[in-house]
């Protein structure tokens, strides 16, 4: 885990390449103090690399992200309003890579949107 005390998995649940996550996200964590102060805001940065983490769990594998496509967010992911943010992740593995297709959300809907390729480390 890059950010350490971030998030906890609540629950993760597995039905073939597809896979859903759900994230309780700490909304008193560190980075909220300088992003942004009064109003926290989630880096987008920081929500790619929890598909990262979620799929190097599911796989037990260190990957490296070798691209980010179609890379779209939506919307604000405030953990104020909301702490709780589901993955929605397809995960296809062939050889050494893992192809992602991803949505996170929360209760108000799509935060983001993204197709990404990992390599096995």
């Amino acid at each position: 885990m890059i950010l350490e005390g971030f998030y906890e998995v609540s629950n993760t649940a597995l039905a073939g390449d597809d896979a859903i996550t759900t994230l309780k996200v700490n909304k008193d964590h560190d980075i909220y103090r300088g992003h942004f102060p009064g109003r926290p805001v989630t880096p987008g940065v920081v929500l790619m690399q929890l598909f990262k983490e979620d799929a190097e769990r599911i796989f037990d594998k260190k990957l490296q992200l070798v691209r980010a496509d179609n890379v779209k967010f939506t919307a604000v992911f405030d953990p104020t309003q909301d702490n709780e943010l589901i993955l929605e992740s397809n995960l296809t593995e062939t050889g050494e890579f893992i192809k992602l297709r991803g949505v996170a959300k929360n209760k108000n809907g799509i935060v983001l949107k993204i197709s990404s390729l990992f390599k096995a480390c």
